[in-house]
């Protein structure tokens, strides 16, 4: 599991949370809150992608080779 993409993504939710639900800013022809929804949403999906990559990692397996002996 990668613990950078988990933090990255929790990070960006967090500062998309306060944009959103702190900053009461007003600026014509951008909405801060809007651009918080969308981090909030971006990061959710980095999260959910990051935990499944960790789940679905490859393993390799090495089997060594067996000599099976029969006494007759």
């Amino acid at each position: 599991m990668r613990t950078s993409g988990i933090g990255g993504s929790l990070a960006l939710m967090a500062v998309g949370a306060i944009l959103y639900f702190a900053v009461t800013v007003e600026t014509p022809g951008f909405n801060i809150n809007t651009a918080g929804i969308i981090m909030m949403i971006v990061g959710a999906i980095g999260l959910v992608a990051t935990l499944v990559m960790g789940t679905t990692s490859e393993h390799t397996v090495v089997e060594k080779d067996r000599s099976v002996v029969v006494d007759s």
